[in-house]
């Protein structure tokens, strides 16, 4: 795994509606109408980051979940991220 230059997560994060770097990760925030629509929508990114082996960072409050990613084994960002960003983009 490679980790990312600068240049080239700005250009991948041009390609992901709603993902942002905040530090040295990539994160999305999400708003659902109840906590159970929330929940789901977590379950589905479970199974998604299951079938990768990636896991992001999940924070839920109540309907507002938050996703971060970055490959901490790597030492930063790199594609598998961008990847996993990708298929939770479709979830959405």
């Amino acid at each position: 795994m490679t980790v990312l230059s600068a240049s080239a997560v700005e250009q991948k994060l041009g390609t992901l509606k709603g993902w942002k770097l905040e530090g040295a990760e990539i994160v999305r925030h999400f708003e659902f109408p109840t906590f159970p629509a929330a929940i789901r929508f977590v379950n589905q990114v479970a199974e998604k980051a299951e079938a990768a082996n990636h896991h992001p960072d999940i924070d839920i409050r109540y309907n507002k979940v938050r996703l971060a990613l970055v490959s901490h084994d790597a030492g930063g960002l790199t594609d598998r991220d961008f990847g996993l960003a990708a298929a939770i983009n479709q979830l959405a």
